[in-house]
């Protein structure tokens, strides 16, 4: 049974319309399928689509974000990677279920898979926790992270949460502690990161696992400090203006993307990812393949100032101020010496030249 959203009740009666159009058993018995009804019904359905879809306020999309029958980690993980292995706990107090995690294949080569599941009925959301991590899920991430920094293996994290859980066991365990670990985890990696929001990116929960090398973003995903709700009762004192309070906060991809805060965003099918999983899978291949190619070349020091520099420029060239004095020291640069050694490692040849200039330039010192 499809779910449809409180701007799609047009939709809802249309594709209602098809499926008896389609249905050759009516009331009368059998009969005959009209196939010109049919095709001008699915034309109106796909128009209508492109009409909602296309003119979408941020409120709308949170709503679409958050819908149920979205595509969430578990299925990208099970579609996108071979011979996933799932580890678990913290080696600390237990197993977090909300956090799916383990090492995989990924077009031949080993990636470290980190995903946040909400889970896709009532059952497993509560065995899950609807999404939202406990500190013993941020420290076995951050277990199996070292673990990837420490064998070379990208780390590749689908960012699906409406933040972290905020209870009272959660917190007597070191849930802000765990959080902040987790960031400076993520921020002192010297592999390659890539974080695919796919649904809710909300609060310190997202952030913890998504302080990556390229952020990417499902085309109808949020990435927020606090859901719209929060927010608009903090401000307004009025959980009802979610329409102000998302549109000032600008948690869409296309107002991120603007404000560089993302890297990337990965399109969806017309009526949201959950109306064509198949092509949504595909999109967030293609783009995962394309990132980590980008990185390939690059060293370990390469990699954590990318990484560093992404971060440190956030907010600075574009923002909410009118105009930004962007200082060019706070990048981290390489300095000439280690340079030009990491170019000599990479290529032998120009390595045993440097060392015989080096002994024949104390050869000569010697001489004088």
């Amino acid at each position: 049974m499809k779910n449809y959203l409180n701007f799609e009740i047009e939709l809802k009666n249309l594709e209602k319309e098809l499926d008896q159009l389609k249905d050759p058993y009516n009331q009368e018995g059998l009969s005959e399928v009209d196939t010109e009804k049919i095709s001008e019904v699915q034309n109106e359905i796909n128009e209508k689509l492109k009409n909602i879809y296309s003119n979408l306020d941020p409120w709308q999309t949170a709503l679409v974000a958050r819908h149920e029958d979205r595509p969430k980690a578990k299925f990208f993980i099970d579609n996108l990677f071979d011979d996933f292995v799932s580890l678990s706990g913290d080696r600390f107090y237990g197993e977090d279920k909300s956090v799916i995690s383990g090492f995989a294949k990924f077009d031949g080569k080993s990636v470290l898979v980190i995903g946040q599941e909400k889970g896709e009925n009532l059952e497993t959301r509560i065995d899950r926790n609807f999404g939202m991590m406990r500190p013993e899920g941020y420290r076995k991430t951050i277990r199996l992270m070292k673990l990837a920094d420490k064998f070379r293996i990208p780390i590749i994290s689908f960012i699906d949460t409406p933040g972290a859980y905020p209870g009272v066991g959660a917190e007597e365990r070191g849930q802000a502690e765990a959080i902040a670990r987790s960031i400076e985890c993520c921020m002192s990696l010297t592999v390659p990161t890539l974080s695919i929001i796919i649904g809710e990116g909300g609060s310190g929960g997202a952030i913890a696992l998504a302080s990556s090398n390229k952020v990417l973003m499902l085309q109808n995903a949020i990435y927020s400090v606090i859901s719209p709700e929060g927010c608009a009762t903090i401000l307004w004192r009025d959980p009802k203006k979610t329409l102000e309070a998302s549109t000032a906060m600008k948690l869409s991809s296309k107002d991120l993307l603007q404000l560089d805060i993302i890297d990337e965003v990965i399109p969806e099918p017309i009526g949201g990812a959950h109306r064509d999983k198949d092509l949504t899978l595909d999109n967030v291949r293609n783009a995962i393949k394309k990132n980590l190619i980008l990185f390939s070349d690059m060293d370990k020091e390469q990699i954590l100032n990318h990484r560093k520099n992404k971060f440190l420029s956030i907010g600075r060239k574009k923002g909410f101020a009118s105009s930004s004095n962007f200082s060019e020291n706070l990048l981290i640069k390489e300095n000439f010496f280690n340079k030009n050694i990491a170019k000599l490692k990479k290529d032998k040849k120009f390595l045993f030249i440097g060392i015989f200039i080096i002994l024949i330039t104390a050869i000569l010192i010697a001489f004088i």
